[in-house]
């Protein structure tokens, strides 16, 4: 498969600016929670970004588990995101958050989630982002397993960047028997985590698995939203069908609690 064309930094300058809507299911918004935001004027600033970059519906997932331990429970999410709403509002900022979370691979958490400690993505019980290690392969298909026994399907967050996923995509099959959705972050379409993710991005993105695009960001500087630049070079690439899908659609479904859809296999164009 040949490496996507690779654009210059001024590609955000001169992308199609047609007004779109977009739904990010995975920032790092909330002030003071994590290595997002440390303030609320910092949180301000990113939500801001948001809107200038196309995004009216955001889904809020602070880390829980791995590093955070036991912080970060869901009733303080729940809460953090209805204070940033309401500093939203008073600021004139039509940003509408939602309550969900980053939550690191953890046996417990079937057991947290029925403690209502750990969240689902827009707290609808549909759907729980999973963020792997990054620097070795945990299986987690019994985990899958019993998840989809409480009805929840599994999204993993961002693989590309994984350290052993990016190179070895055939460790995921086994996964599928549950479905899981996979979360490739907007900036690794773009490059932004060099070569070899933005090609394990793309390889995930033809590969005819369920895909939706998400930004991962945590501020406005080298973690900034960037959902506009990535649907404009899947367009290019691959189609409007196809980023409309992964970019709009899916993630609309997600914060909706209904079923996402699966792109086809397909090939993008070769280098310019």
């Amino acid at each position: 498969m040949p490496e996507p064309s690779m654009f210059n930094l001024s590609f955000d300058d001169c992308c199609y600016r047609a007004p779109r809507s977009y739904t990010d299911i995975h920032c790092h918004c909330l002030p003071n929670i994590d290595d997002g935001p440390a303030t609320m004027s910092e949180a301000i600033i990113l939500c801001r970004a948001m809107i200038s970059d196309g995004i009216t519906s955001a889904i809020a997932t602070p880390h829980q588990l791995g590093l955070f331990g036991d912080s970060n429970q869901a009733a303080q999410i729940r809460e953090n995101v209805c204070g940033l709403n309401k500093e939203l509002k008073n600021n004139g900022i039509s940003l509408v958050v939602s309550p969900g979370a980053d939550v690191r691979v953890d046996e417990r958490i079937c057991r947290l989630l029925k403690e209502d400690k750990i969240l689902t993505l827009a707290d609808n019980n549909r759907y729980i982002l999973l963020e792997l290690p990054h620097q070795i392969f945990i299986d987690i298909e019994p985990l899958l397993s019993e998840l989809s026994s409480m009805g929840i399907r599994a999204v993993i967050s961002h693989p590309e960047r994984h350290s052993i996923l990016s190179k070895q995509h055939q460790l995921l099959f086994k996964w599928f028997e549950y479905s899981p959705a996979i979360q490739i972050t907007a900036g690794s379409i773009l490059g932004d985590f060099g070569p070899v993710v933005k090609m394990a991005a793309w390889q995930f993105l033809t590969s005819g698995w369920t895909v939706l695009i998400a930004t991962d960001s945590h501020d406005t500087q080298s973690r900034r939203p960037r959902m506009r630049a990535a649907f404009e070079l899947i367009s290019i690439e691959l189609g409007r069908d196809v980023a409309s899908l992964v970019c709009i659609e899916n993630p609309v479904r997600i914060l909706k609690g209904e079923d996402v859809l699966t792109i086809p296999v397909c090939r993008h164009k070769e280098v310019r």
